[in-house]
């Protein structure tokens, strides 16, 4: 269980067998809006699997959590809700002793919000981001029957809620995926996206790549929006965190280590 805002998160901590004294990398695994019944997010053990996955094959320690509103996780569904809930998750492996870096992988709406979560936390290391939107214009536009829709999944159970349906609306405006991408751009950014996804196009994963600057961009021929599925992705995924990290320690240690100037 993960604590986010007194909102109690079901999860799956995914632990590798053995981890060095210097302790491990740590993920978290950030999933999409749900398309069905959300009490579904839980029994889709997609994630979970993926988690072990990475575990075993890295050695890092994996989180997967589910977001408020969904699955056995209590609370309704907010996008700000959601960027609460990633930040927590980020801070919950940060503060775990085995972790020595955090990174986020999501999908979907997950990824748009690890991307803002990582523009707004110095402790997250870098972002792979899978069929990512590039903003929730839509959204935004047309609250009400985002508000319907999330009742229909089962996100929103609550009649009565949200008290304040504007704020509720507003704030969906307020997280914008590419400016935080621009403000992580000295972060590593992974940008994955299926060509043939037509639940969020392509495009936005070439507009999020631009306007980080330095992102590592793959398009992949046939995909779909359920990525997560697909083993070419799970793979460039996999591949992608274990180099970038691997960098990102070497570079760390090769600080720790130089002369500085007039010392020599």
């Amino acid at each position: 269980m993960l604590d986010s805002d007194g909102i109690s998160l079901t999860g799956h901590l995914a632990v590798p067998n053995r981890v060095r004294a210097s302790g491990t990398a740590g993920l978290v695994l950030c999933h999409g809006f749900p398309s069905g019944s959300s009490q579904g997010i839980d029994d889709d053990r997609s994630y979970y699997d993926f988690a072990d996955l990475v575990a075993k094959a890295l050695g890092w320690v994996v989180l997967a959590f589910t977001y408020r509103g969904c699955g056995g996780s209590e609370g309704e569904f907010s996008l700000n809700g959601w960027l609460d809930d990633t930040i927590c998750a980020a801070t919950e492996l940060t503060d775990n002793p085995q972790v020595n870096s955090v990174w986020l992988a999501g999908f979907g709406t997950g990824g748009a919000l690890a991307i803002s979560a990582a523009s707004l936390c110095d402790e997250v290391s870098g972002v792979a981001s899978i069929s990512a939107p590039s903003d929730f214009h839509d959204w935004a536009q047309d609250p009400d029957r985002l508000l319907q829709y999330s009742r229909t999944v089962g996100a929103i159970t609550d009649p009565e809620f949200p008290q304040d349906k504007k704020s509720w609306a507003e704030e969906i405006d307020l997280i914008r995926p590419l400016e935080a991408a621009e403000k992580m751009s000295g972060k590593p950014l992974l940008v994955v996206h299926g060509a043939s996804d037509q639940v969020v196009p392509s495009f936005d994963a070439r507009v999020i790549a631009d306007a980080h600057g330095n992102a590592d961009l793959r398009i992949i021929e046939g995909g779909t929006h359920r990525l997560r599925f697909d083993p070419r992705a799970s793979a460039i995924i996999i591949g992608w965190l274990d180099r970038t990290q691997r960098l990102a320690t070497r570079e760390m240690t090769s600080d720790q280590y130089s002369v500085p100037e007039g010392e020599q």
